[in-house]
C-alpha cells in the first residue's frame, strides 16, 4: 500500500502590520492567511489600536470582495465558541435585523416559528443607538432573565424550541474588538464589516439558515436604499458560501413601525399582532418574514402553504401561547402576556397636537426614537429603562390630520424628561397640503 506522500504546508511569513494596512489602502485583496493572521493578532493584543483603527478605515474606504468578506465572517465565527445544535432534529433558522423604531417583529416571529416547528436560537447583540432590544421590550414583564449561559441557551432550544437572549461573549469575540473600534472611528457602515460582524455571530450560535431584514431609511444606520440593496446581496451570498441558507428583504424603515414606540408599549402590540390583530404594517411585515422563515426550514412548501402556516398559528392562538413558553422559561411572570394590562402603565399621558391642518408627508423616526430614550432613561447608562414611557397612536404617513388634532399620544412619568423629548417629537413630523404615496413596506427580496 503506498503512503500518499505529504506536501509540506508553505510557511506563512507575518507580515507587518503597516504593511496590511497599505495593502488595502491601494485596493488589493487579502489572502487567507492574512485575515486569519489579523483576526489573531486583534484577539491576542498584538495588533495596536492605532493601527487596527487605520485597517478599519482602509477596508471601509478600499472595500472587501466577496471573497475577502466570506473569510473574514468564518474567521471571526471561529475566533470564539461555536455552538452545535445538532442534536436537536427539527430545523434551525434565526431572524436578524438592522433594526427599526418600533420594529417589534422579533417578539411575534420567534413564538411564531416555533408554533410552526422551527427551533429559533435567538440572541441579540450590541445595538445600535436608539434601538431597543428584544430583551429590554420584554424585561418590561416582571422576572424576565435575558442572559442564559450557552449550557442553559442549548437546554431551553431542545426543550421548548426558541430563546431570545444576549449575545454570550464567548461567541465571535474578534467581533467585539472589531466593533468597539468601530463605534469610535466612524467605520460601522462597513458593508463587508457589517456582513462579517452579524454573520460570524448567528452562524456560532447553531442556525443552519438566516432570514435578514435590511432597513433602510431615517429610522435606521443605513440611510440610502441601494447600500440596502448592496448589504442584502453582500449577507446572503457570504451566507451561502458558508453553506447556508439565507434570504434577505430590504425594508422601509422611513417612519416607525405599528402604533407605539417604547418597552411595554411595544409588548402590547407583539400581543395583539399574535392574535391576528394590530396595525396592518407590522401585519404585513410579520407575514412576509414569517412565510420566509418557514419556507427556509422546509416546513412549508409552497408560497400558499407558508402563507396559510402563518396567519393559521397567528389566528388560532398557538403562536401566543409559545411566547408565554418562552417568557415563563426564563424567569418572567406569564400571566402578563394574558393579562397586558399589568404591564406598567404611565402616570400622564399628553398628545402631540398637529401645528396645522394637512397630510402627515414625512416623519424622521430616528427624531421619535430619541425622544423615546429620553422619556424612559435609556439615554442615562446608569439608570433603570421606565417600561411604561413612550408613544402610542403614532399618526402615519399620508394620514390627514386638523390643526390640534394628535399627532401621537405620549406616555411618560418624568415632567423633567417631557420638555426635552417634545422637542424631538415636534421635529419628526413634516406637515403637507397634498397627500403622499407611503412607501412599500417591503422593498425587495433577495435570495
Amino acid at each position: 500500500m503506498t503512503s500518499k506522500r505529504t506536501i509540506p504546508a508553505r510557511r506563512f511569513i507575518k507580515p507587518s502590520f503597516s504593511s496590511l494596512i497599505e495593502k488595502k489602502r491601494d485596493g488589493q485583496e487579502f489572502t487567507k492567511e492574512e485575515i486569519r493572521y489579523i483576526i489573531d493578532s486583534t484577539l491576542d493584543g498584538e495588533m495596536p489600536q492605532h493601527q487596527l483603527a487605520a485597517l478599519l478605515m482602509a477596508i471601509y474606504f478600499a472595500n472587501m470582495s466577496a471573497q475577502e468578506t466570506a473569510t473574514l465572517t468564518e474567521e471571526m465565527m471561529l475566533s470564539g465558541e461555536v455552538i452545535d445544535l445538532s442534536h436537536i432534529a427539527k430545523p434551525k433558522i434565526d431572524k436578524y435585523t438592522t433594526g427599526g423604531v418600533g420594529d417589534k417583529a422579533a417578539l411575534v416571529l420567534v413564538p411564531l416559528a416555533m408554533a410552526a416547528g422551527v427551533v429559533v436560537p435567538m440572541m441579540c447583540g450590541v445595538e445600535h443607538d436608539y434601538i431597543i432590544s428584544p430583551i429590554d421590550k420584554l424585561r418590561a414583564v416582571p422576572g424576565f432573565d435575558g442572559k442564559l449561559s450557552i449550557e442553559a441557551f442549548t437546554k431551553q432550544l431542545a426543550k421548548i424550541g426558541g430563546a431570545i437572549v444576549k449575545q454570550d461573549e464567548n461567541l465571535a469575540p474578534a467581533d467585539a474588538h472589531f466593533y468597539a473600534l468601530r463605534k469610535e472611528t466612524g467605520t460601522i457602515p462597513s458593508l463587508p464589516l457589517i456582513t462579517g460582524s452579524v454573520l460570524s455571530k448567528k452562524l456560532a450560535e447553531g442556525a443552519e439558515g438566516l432570514v435578514i431584514d435590511i432597513k433602510w431609511g431615517n429610522g435606521s444606520f443605513i440611510k440610502d436604499l441601494e447600500q440596502a440593496k448592496q448589504l442584502a446581496r453582500s449577507m446572503t451570498r457570504v451566507g451561502r458560501s458558508m453553506k447556508r441558507r439565507c434570504v434577505a428583504l430590504v425594508t422601509d424603515m422611513n417612519q416607525p413601525l405599528g402604533d407605539t414606540v417604547g418597552t411595554a408599549l411595544e409588548v402590547k402590540e407583539a400581543i395583539q399582532l399574535l392574535k391576528g390583530e394590530g396595525p396592518e404594517d407590522l401585519q404585513e411585515l410579520i407575514l412576509k418574514l414569517g412565510m420566509e422563515v418557514v419556507r427556509l426550514a422546509g416546513v412549508a412548501g409552497s408560497t400558499l402553504s407558508a402563507k396559510q402556516t402563518v396567519q393559521r398559528h397567528l389566528s388560532d392562538g398557538t403562536a401566543l401561547e409559545k411566547l408565554k413558553d418562552l417568557v415563563k422559561a426564563q424567569g418572567g411572570d406569564a400571566s402578563y402576556i394574558d393579562n397586558p394590562e399589568k404591564l406598567p402603565v404611565a402616570r400622564h399621558v399628553r398628545k402631540l397636537p398637529a401645528p396645522k391642518r394637512g397630510y402627515v408627508h414625512m416623519i424622521n423616526a430616528s427624531y421619535i426614537m430619541q425622544g423615546v430614550s429620553i422619556l424612559n432613561g435609556s439615554t442615562d447608562k446608569k439608570g433603570k429603562i421606565d417600561h411604561a414611557a413612550g408613544v402610542s397612536e403614532v399618526r402615519k404617513v399620508g394620514t390627514q390630520v386638523k390643526q390640534g388634532e394628535p399627532l401621537m399620544m405620549i406616555h411618560y412619568n418624568d415632567e423633567a424628561k417631557l420638555e426635552q423629548a417634545l422637542e424631538c417629537f415636534k421635529t419628526a413630523y413634516r406637515l403637507a397640503p397634498k397627500r403622499p404615496t407611503p412607501p412599500p413596506i417591503v422593498v425587495e427580496r433577495v435570495a
